[in-house]
């Protein structure tokens, strides 16, 4: 599975960012954000595809996938937006096609709400956006995140396994969820991943959560109708907060709809994309 392999560094604030760019450098730029706890690699079928009549960026987050895993590494949503903010300004793009997963979504949000980050649209995929979020095992993770770290390896991966595998709704295949777990295991990956966790706070949507209703460019909310880790509902929420938002529920879906049902999520995006570059 090493076909899918970032090229590109970037020095961020938070720590080296490995990011790369699919497509010609004169197509319309679309930017892609991951969620937790996964990395780009769940973009990259969407990510060819859009490739065909887009520049497309993509990068894992500071303590994800490819890119640096410290110790006392700052992988909240704080950072994170900041790091989106400096990425964007690195890759000199004024007015990106948004493309946002999970707690990416909340990164782009940040970024545009609090950063000043132009987007030409966003779309947002089951993101992180409203309070309360953060299952009942996240939350006991986050509390004792010092005790997680401390399993056993083998135990430790059986636990991220689980945890992955439960984001899709039929089932993730094997080789799939192999590659989404190896990221966080040995070293420094195992402290990495209860890092993410003990550092995700809910007050960073709760600074922005109030202010969606100041969100002007075209937005689209798409939700896998069988997300087990953010209810469909929580979407309706969110894009009735969102003026003029379009809400598009995939079928057959849970949370990770890009390995779930790439084909539809791709039509849907494309259909969006294209209606919003001019081209």
């Amino acid at each position: 599975m090493s076909e899918w392999q970032l090229t590109r560094t970037f020095a961020s604030t938070a720590g080296e960012v490995h990011w790369d760019r699919l497509g010609h450098t004169d197509r319309p730029p679309v930017v892609l954000l991951h969620g937790t706890p996964f990395s780009s690699y769940v973009w990259r079928a969407i990510a060819r595809s859009l490739a065909r009549d887009h520049q497309v960026f993509v990068w894992d987050m500071p303590g994800y996938g490819q890119s640096e895993k410290s110790a006392d590494q700052d992988v909240s949503l704080a950072a994170q937006g900041r790091v989106f903010t400096e990425l964007l300004s690195h890759w000199q793009l004024e007015e990106p096609l948004v493309v946002a997963h999970d707690f990416g979504g909340a990164v782009a949000l940040r970024a545009h709400l609090l950063h000043g980050a132009r987007y030409r649209a966003l779309a947002l995929v089951d993101p992180v956006a409203l309070a309360p979020w953060g299952s009942p095992f996240f939350r006991l993770v986050r509390e004792h995140a010092e005790v997680f770290e401390q399993l056993p390896p083998p135990l430790h991966q059986a636990l991220v396994r689980e945890y992955v595998g439960s984001a899709s709704g039929p089932g993730l295949h094997p080789a799939v969820l192999d590659r989404l777990v190896q990221p966080w295991l040995g070293d420094p990956g195992q402290a990495a991943f209860y890092r993410q966790i003990a550092q995700a706070d809910q007050r960073y949507t709760d600074e922005v959560q109030h202010r969606y209703a100041e969100i002007t460019v075209p937005t689209l909310i798409c939700w896998g109708q069988n997300d087990a880790w953010i209810p469909p509902e929580r979407g309706r929420e969110l894009a009735a907060l969102i003026p003029g938002a379009r809400w598009e529920p995939i079928a057959h879906a849970g949370h990770l709809v890009q390995e779930d049902a790439p084909a539809e999520l791709t039509a849907v995006l494309i259909a969006f994309l294209h209606g919003r570059h001019g081209h």
